[in-house]
């Protein structure tokens, strides 16, 4: 076996691996196909690029993207650590400096002597004998997608996120929502939303006249290929969503005991059957309009979006029919992926895959047992989420709808959030003590 460990792509998730496995004495050798090639939405030379949003949201440990970054702090994450250290005024936020902060990134990576920077484009096959963690981001290269699609087979690979929101079931009003399908038939699962004449057309002008984010150019050819946009099919005509993806044929109003004028249905997105997608709604609406004009919808009006629609190119894999708990291969256990290409969204989502794969890439090196995070904290929940069953695999950001139930309901949301961040540390420090790196046995009962 080769004495060292590939990582290809130098954006935040390729980092924290190589970071992670450098800091533990082996050797890692990181591609990183700028400044000779750059994909359509890079023009920064140095690593870890910052492309969108300059934010990693919240620092508050009652938002979980916030519980994240507390957790990876608390694992020596170097992204964190540089994001900290590049930091600018944001309120609660964490937002950076974007060229600070890639150019602290590429710094460190640069001046740690495990680590050897390859800076071409990975052109060689993936050698299935060695190491190798794959983190080329949402926009990887066609070579290296050729070889991907060999590796995982063409029908478990995709290059555009045309995504509907997920909701939190405790936060559906069940007094307006009821269960059942269409004719009675199937068997009940789906969240069902009943919707006068006069619901409907509220909702269908505010939708209509939403603002919509701008698509770059070179996705505007793709996106809409495989799918419409709610508020595209809806300009076509008011009653055009009545006869697709909001059709009522079929159900009754258990209120009303009539056929109600329009439906919107919910379906059950995790084993627990604790978020509900927004079945047909896949959008390009900006976050704040999905909020506001979703909202709308009779028994909607407070739901908890724990992810937002979107419709972008993104390259990413199957990962519950691929991947395990630890972002490694199932087919090949020499094989790992991280960032945003296993199915994780987010700057701090990607630099938590790239920690747990760094972690455990390591440990395979060293002919050492694979490890993996407890489901309570963020950084396992994120990672059994993308590898659990799911039939509709769409990738899933931070968010406590995906950590498991609470043994008591607690209503008042704030306080149901801070148990569950409560939890999540005091395990992560449990489980740190118990190990020195913060993770448990793959086969621990409870881990």
């Amino acid at each position: 076996m080769n004495r060292s460990i590939t990582v290809i792509g130098a954006g935040l998730a390729g980092c924290e691996a190589a970071y992670q496995i450098a800091k533990q004495g082996v050797k890692v050798k990181l591609y990183e196909m700028k400044p000779a090639k750059y994909s359509p939405a890079h023009s920064n030379k140095n690593f870890a690029e910052i492309v969108c949003s300059n934010s990693f949201k919240s620092n508050s440990i009652t938002n979980a993207c916030g519980l994240l970054k507390e957790e990876l702090r608390r694992l020596d994450s170097l992204l964190i650590k540089c994001a900290d250290k590049t930091s600018v005024p944001a309120g609660q936020a964490l937002a950076v400096d974007r060229d600070e902060f890639s150019k602290l990134v590429t710094a460190e990576i640069e001046n740690n002597p495990n680590i050897e920077i390859i800076r071409e484009e990975f052109a060689e096959d993936i050698h299935l004998n060695e190491i190798t963690i794959i983190a080329t981001g949402p926009l990887t290269s066609d070579t290296l997608i050729e070889k991907i699609s060999k590796l995982t087979n063409n029908s478990n690979l995709y290059f555009y996120d045309a995504a509907a929101p997920i909701i939190e079931k405790d936060s559906i009003d069940m007094n307006i929502a009821f269960f059942g399908d269409r004719y009675g038939k199937g068997d009940g699962s789906y969240i069902n939303l009943p919707l006068t004449k006069e619901e409907y057309e509220k909702f269908y002008n505010e939708l209509v006249n939403a603002e919509k984010v701008e698509l770059h150019e070179f996705e505007k050819k793709e996106i809409f290929e495989g799918c419409m946009p709610v508020e595209v099919m809806a300009s076509r005509g008011i009653d055009t969503l009545c006869f697709g993806p909001l059709k009522p044929v079929g159900f009754i109003d258990p209120r009303t005991g009539k056929m109600p004028h329009a439906i919107v249905q919910l379906r059950q997105d995790n084993k627990e059957a604790s978020l509900y997608n927004m079945v047909g709604f896949q959008t390009n609406l900006k976050f704040g309009e999905q909020k506001r004009v979703f909202s709308l919808l009779p028994g909607l009006e407070n739901a908890e979006f724990v992810k937002y629609g979107v419709m972008h190119r993104n390259t990413y894999i199957n990962s519950p029919e691929l991947l395990d708990d630890t972002y490694n291969l199932k087919s090949n256990k020499n094989i790992f992926f991280a960032g945003q290409i296993a199915g994780v969204e987010g700057y701090v989502e990607s630099i938590s895959s790239g920690l747990v794969a760094g972690i455990n890439a390591t440990l395979l090196f060293e002919n050492k047992e694979k490890r993996k995070f407890s489901e309570k904290t963020v950084i396992g929940a994120l990672a059994k989420y993308i590898s659990s069953e799911n039939k509709i695999f769409q990738p899933m950001n931070a968010n406590f709808g995906i950590l498991p139930n609470l043994e008591k309901r607690i209503k008042d949301k704030k306080e149901r959030y801070e148990t569950l961040a409560s939890i999540a540390l005091e395990e992560l420090e449990r489980l740190k003590n118990k190990c020195k790196c913060g993770i448990s046995n793959s086969d621990s009962s409870g881990y």
